[in-house]
């Protein structure tokens, strides 16, 4: 799986020629995904993987149209993968050794939408996929060093061997400090919102609702959550984050809790202020902020934009009750620490509104420890429909099934670290043409860029109304691509462990600029894990910065000792990120790497690394220097060689978890 000295000398050429013309706060056209974008994750260096629900693409696979797809993030091109499952609004989650698995998805459809037409939704004979509700599905991500097109590349999904207990839409995933998942609630099958009216039933809604969670690999039966009763209708992809005691932060309707996995004991925690909805269909933006030595790794929330319409505007299954896309979005932001260390109770604290309001906006966190919002509207919700309570036929539908209006094309960045009041901005961010709304997606880069793709408020492929079936992927180029120089360094370590000896890290002199000592005062080191992105949603977000210590040589490299993750799990799950050099502010391109022991089970720890002191040299002067004509400025490589980390293969993989679930 390694890449060839001349491939690897292929691609950075490639990679700096794509890179060079992009200026600071653009946003850029690159390509044709072949299937609209409503999911994605980053596999390793080089591949993206997308998964579309099922619909009529022109591309197609095997005979029928295609909704997976493989892109390539060097030559900015898609290649058509087999999924056989329906996948839409599934969810997903890295597992320990790099690979991903998805969960869920709805039963089989044929064209608009039509039920399958075998066996009341199992199979559908013109669009030739099966029933996903209970998929799971794994994949091993490859390089183009591998055949794609070989089992060990290739989507695993059978759920005849492999699947959940229950049926699955919309459901939640969070990993665990074991690297098992969680998988919560969901609908049964397709809906707008997880409720009838009048609302007699909120436990299951007369089997259209699933209360429950259950493992992957699995801990036993699944069994029933009481937060998915009382959250009943707006609790469809809760917003779920483990946090360092092993308990996990989740928020539905308006509710919060923390809730014990061992125990499936709920501890409530306060009700968002003002009842504003995050969760889907509202689709607030949501992350956990930079964990940091600073913050001593203890997680902090934010939660922004959403909805707050009224109850009786939600509706039921069918659709809102109200004309969704002439309601404002939110612009309301909060924070919570769910476990303070200061022994006060939880609370929210109201932060800096958004510059706008926005529903489906996403955050997506930087190497800078910044985090950027982008896509959605201004008015409405997520999801579509062809009537409302108030709109009683398609063709009076103004934005045709979209239930949202406005577009959002400016991103804005949040800076966690500025006064209050201060927080927000846009200026110097360019605006996009594409409306990203219902089913669009944005994902973290290798190169720190952030993909930006999708986009499809359709029930099927639609590509001559207002909002249409979306295939266009977008670059959004960070204002630190302004930067000459970007740093460069070598001894990425394939895997880090939690706890124990600490690494180096070297950064020659070619990567900075001026004084050495300033320099390697200002350098931090950071995990980033991009996440399973959908819905406005990257699930297994985070970002981690490693303690470091530095020492300033005379040659004028700088030798960076980095302290492996911290020693609990539950802070950073076992599983890939991509570690970045950020040096004053300007991060270098991201290594791919390994937490953990690539295994699921009890994760080894150690006592916490102990650095050095740091060193410095007074005389020590950096050599880089750049163009200066304000343009990116080539990303260069992260270490002397590409390292895509040895993951075990696919159908391996499947034997390996039957031998886990025994």
């Amino acid at each position: 799986m390694f890449l060839s000295v001349a491939r690897l000398a292929f691609v950075l050429v490639a990679s700096s020629s794509l890179a060079s013309a992009q200026q600071a706060g653009s946003i850029v056209q690159i390509g044709n995904t072949q299937v609209s974008a409503m999911m994605m994750f980053l596999g390793n260096e080089e591949k993206v993987y997308i998964l579309d629900k099922t619909e009529g693409n022109a591309a197609s696979i095997d005979g029928h149209p295609a909704w997976g797809a493989v892109w390539d993030v060097n030559t900015h091109s898609a290649q058509t993968m087999e999924v056989l499952t329906n996948t839409f609004c599934a969810s997903g989650m890295h597992l320990p050794n790099g690979s991903y698995a998805t969960f869920g998805g709805n039963s089989a459809i044929g064209p608009l939408g039509a039920a399958g037409s075998v066996g009341g939704g199992s199979y559908d004979a013109t669009y030739q996929d099966y029933d996903g509700r209970k998929a799971i599905r794994i994949l091993n991500p490859c390089t183009s060093a591998n055949d794609m097109s070989s089992t060990q590349c290739q989507w695993y999904d059978d759920v005849a061997v492999l699947s959940m207990q229950k049926q699955r839409w919309y459901s939640a995933a969070e990993s665990l400090g074991d690297g098992s998942i969680a998988l919560i609630g969901g609908f049964v099958s397709g809906g707008y919102i997880n409720r009838n009216t009048p609302n007699t039933d909120p436990a299951t809604e007369g089997s259209a609702a699933e209360p429950t969670y259950e493992f992957f690999p699995s801990k036993g039966v699944a069994t029933t959550m009481n937060f998915m009763i009382t959250t009943s209708g707006l609790n469809s992809y809760a917003h779920t984050y483990l946090m360092p005691s092993g308990n996990m932060l989740i928020q539905a309707n308006f509710s919060t809790i923390l809730w014990n996995p061992a125990t499936n004991v709920e501890t409530p925690l306060p009700d968002m202020p003002g009842d504003v909805i995050r969760v889907y269909p509202a689709s607030g933006a949501v992350a956990m902020l930079p964990l940091t030595p600073a913050n001593n790794y203890n997680p902090t929330v934010i939660f922004c934009g959403g909805s707050d319409m009224p109850e009786e505007y939600w509706g039921n299954y069918s659709y809102p009750n109200y004309n969704t896309w002439t309601y404002p979005a939110s612009k309301d932001c909060q924070r919570i620490t769910p476990e303070p260390t200061d022994g006060s109770s939880p609370v929210y604290v109201k932060d800096d509104d958004m510059l706008e309001g926005r529903t489906m906006g996403q955050f997506i966190i930087l190497p800078d420890g910044t985090l950027l919002v982008l896509n959605g509207a201004l008015n409405g919700t997520a999801g579509y429909a062809q009537a409302t309570g108030q709109t009683a036929s398609y063709s009076l539908m103004p934005y045709g099934e979209s239930l949202a209006s406005g577009p959002v094309g400016t991103p804005a960045i949040y800076n966690p670290n500025l006064p209050a009041g201060s927080r927000w901005s846009s200026a110097g961010l360019g605006t996009t043409k594409i409306a990203r709304l219902y089913h669009s997606s944005a994902l973290l880069m290798p190169d720190a860029s952030v993909m930006i793709a999708g986009s499809n408020p359709n029930i099927d492929v639609n590509l001559t109304t207002i909002f249409p079936t979306t295939y266009t992927a977008e670059i959004f180029y960070p204002p630190y691509f302004s930067a000459s120089v970007r740093p460069t360094y070598s001894g990425a370590p394939q895997t880090l462990s939690y706890g124990g000896s600490s690494f180096d890290l070297t950064v020659p002199s070619t990567a900075y600029s001026g004084s050495g000592n300033a320099a390697a005062a200002n350098t931090t080191v950071v995990l980033a894990r991009g996440g399973f992105t959908t819905h406005a949603m990257n699930m297994g977000q985070r970002h981690l910065q490693l303690n470091n210590t530095y020492t300033v040589n005379g040659d004028n490299s700088i030798t960076l000792h980095v302290a492996q993750v911290p020693p609990n799990p539950n802070i950073f799950t076992p599983g890939p990120a991509l570690m970045f050099v950020v040096m004053n502010g300007i991060p270098s391109n991201g290594t791919m790497v390994i937490v953990g022991n690539g295994k699921v089970g009890t994760q080894p720890t150690q006592a916490a690394s102990v650095l050095p002191a740091s060193i410095q040299n007074s005389s020590s002067q950096g050599s880089g220097s750049g163009s200066g004509s304000g343009s990116s400025g080539a990303p260069k490589s992260a270490s002397g060689s590409t390292h895509i980390g040895a993951i075990v293969g696919v159908v391996i993989g499947v034997f390996a978890v039957f031998g886990i679930l025994g």
